[in-house]
Formats: C-alpha cells, structure tokens, sequence
C-alpha cells in the first residue's frame, strides 16, 4: 500500500486536513461523529481541483496509514482519528498491549519531560504497537526520538485507552512516570 502517484498524496494531504481540522475550507461540516457527506466532500473538493469518488477511493484504499472509513454504503466518510475539531468517534474503551510506543521529533523532548505526553491540538495522544511505527511517525520531523510507555500499568490505574478502526491506540494524556525515553 502506499500513495504512490504524487497527485494521490497531495489529495491524500488535503483530505487529512478537511477531515481532521477545517471542513469548512471546501463549504461542508462533519457530523457529531466526524462523519462527511462523500457526494459533498467531492463536490467541494471539485470546485479547486479536479476530482471524483473514484479518486476518493483509490485514496482511501491505497492510504499507508490508514487513515480514513468509508460507512458500509459508502456515502459518508471519516477520518479515523487525528482531529482537532471535537467529534465523537464511538470508540470503546479497550485493554492495550502491556507496552506502547510514540515516536516524536527532538524538538519536543523538552517538553514531554516536563510535562509528559498531552494531546495538543488534537483529542488524543497517538501511540503504536509497534516499536517500528513510532519510529517512522517520529521521523518525519526529524531525528526520531522514541519513548516506551507503561500501558498496561496505566490501564490498571484507571486510564482509558482505544484502538481506531486502524490499529492506532489513543489516549488523553501520559504522566512522565509511564514514560521511558528509549535510544533507537
């Protein structure tokens, strides 16, 4: 999988950002579930580019990531997580792995070791299963920095976690004493 066209990764970008944090930019707003009209979502991307459903699909379909759903009908649309706006993904609460793992830039250290991991702009704080996958996300601000989290243990002690529909485990917050910096 992976956009491999450069024109389905520019339109896989735009479509992040519609579906994540300003539907407006193209005239349409998501339900209370994050969940877009397809046939408004391509008639509002269609006004600046040229673009269809079946490019919509090819991009969900070959997305690396992951990062979006069809509903069964494929009518409506969402992105998995990642938002910045406030939706309600229905996710249900779920045991995580005793170990998760989140990759960040440099830059952020500072501020993970004062504070540990918040969710920012966004709702959640993104972790992987996967020592790998946090160290691509990691890169791609940068030198990868890597840190292990005490999943398990936090889950004892009362923290909510979920897993999308793509394999990503999210979070609201992780103190510094689930946090273990890690050397790649």
């Amino acid at each position: 999988m992976g956009n491999k066209r450069p024109e389905n990764q520019e339109l896989g970008k735009y479509l992040c950002m519609i579906l994540r944090h300003r539907p407006e930019v193209i005239g349409i707003k998501l339900d209370e579930h994050g969940w877009a009209d397809v046939d408004k979502l391509v008639a509002g991307i269609a006004k600046t580019r040229v673009f269809n459903k079946e490019m919509l699909e090819e991009i969900v379909k070959t997305d690396n990531k992951q990062r979006y759903s069809f509903n069964k009908d494929k009518t409506k649309i969402r992105a998995n997580q990642g938002h910045s706006i406030l939706v309600d993904l229905d996710l249900e609460v779920a045991e995580p792995p005793e170990i998760l793992w989140h990759g960040t830039a440099e830059k952020y250290v500072h501020s993970i070791e004062k504070m540990g991991l918040r969710a920012g702009n966004r709702m959640y704080v993104h972790l992987s299963s996967d020592k790998e996958t946090a160290k691509k996300v990691g890169s791609r601000h940068g030198n990868p920095v890597l840190y292990r989290v005490k999943s398990g243990e936090m889950y004892r002690m009362g923290f909510r976690f979920y897993r999308s529909v793509n394999g990503v485990w999210l979070t609201i917050m992780v103190p510094l004493e689930y946090l273990e910096k890690i050397s790649n």
